[in-house]
This record gives C-alpha cells, sequence and structure tokens, in this order.
C-alpha cells in the first residue's frame, strides 16, 4: 500500500507541475489561453488526490476539513479549466483565478499539518 502510495504522490505532482508550467508559459507569452498541460494537469491532480484521500496508511487518517477544503480548490480548478478550453482567449482574471487557486491548493497542503 505504501509504494501505490507513493506512486499516487508521484504523479499528483507531476500534475500539479504540468497546471503551474503550463499557465506559467502562457502568461509570459501574454496570451491567456487554456493550453493541453494546464488541463491535463487539473485531470490529474484532481483524479489523484481523489485516490490519495482514501485511508492507505495504518492508522494516520488525513483531517477531513484539509481533505474537502483541497477537493472544493481542485474542483474549482478543474471546472475553471475545463470549461474555457476551447476559447481562443480567457479574461486575464479568470486565467490568475486559476493559478491563484493552484497556489493556495498547494499551500493548503503544505501548511495545514
Amino acid at each position: 500500500m505504501e509504494a501505490l502510495r507513493l506512486i499516487l504522490r508521484y504523479i499528483h505532482l507531476i500534475g500539479f507541475a504540468l497546471l503551474l508550467g503550463g499557465a506559467t508559459v502562457q502568461y509570459l507569452k501574454g496570451r491567456f489561453r487554456i493550453n493541453p498541460a494546464m488541463l491535463w494537469g487539473a485531470v490529474l491532480t484532481l483524479l489523484t488526490g481523489i485516490g490519495l484521500s482514501a485511508p492507505l496508511r495504518d492508522g494516520g487518517e488525513p483531517d477531513p476539513a484539509k481533505l474537502v477544503t483541497k477537493l472544493v480548490l481542485a474542483l474549482l480548478i478543474f471546472v475553471m479549466v475545463f470549461f474555457s478550453r476551447k476559447r481562443e482567449a480567457v479574461n486575464r482574471g479568470h486565467f490568475l483565478a486559476i493559478i491563484g487557486l493552484t497556489l493556495v491548493n498547494a499551500a493548503v497542503a503544505v501548511f495545514w499539518r
């Protein structure tokens, strides 16, 4: 079970990197568009996050409030990315909200103990 948890965590981090990296590339280009890396990152992060929320370790169950917070943030990010993926461009506020929510979700994971 430990190996499965580590693999899920690794894929979860790859999804985060795809999402934030894809957004950074678009932001630096000055073109606010949802690229495939952002979409795949949002999908991987959401799915592996759900998998990581299962109690795969002996004794230490995750805090339910933290899990709900992260799930809500991940769902918001996914919805914002998925439904605007086919637009030629999204507005700046929408795009920055995706980046901000991604960073907040990572902060919740790191700092909420």
